[in-house]
């Protein structure tokens, strides 16, 4: 998995509000049904899943990307 950070376009200390949002508009313009690539929405849906979960963000702050969970 890329680092969801980049993914999203947010910075580090972005708020769960800034997440979501940044999700939903990358979501929405790249969704297959919009005739985006299905593999760039299941991408941002991975990093948007790890950073909407604060167990999961605070895990793959720790562990980084080399961290087999992710």
């Amino acid at each position: 998995m890329s680092d969801p950070w980049t993914t999203l376009g947010v910075d580090k200390n972005a708020t769960d509000s800034d997440i979501k949002t940044a999700y939903r508009k990358l979501a929405q313009k790249h969704h297959p049904d919009r005739g985006g690539k299905e593999a760039n929405f299941k991408k941002i849906n991975e990093a948007y899943e790890t950073l909407s979960d604060t167990n999961k963000k605070a895990q793959y702050d720790a562990m980084g990307s080399g961290h087999s969970g992710f």
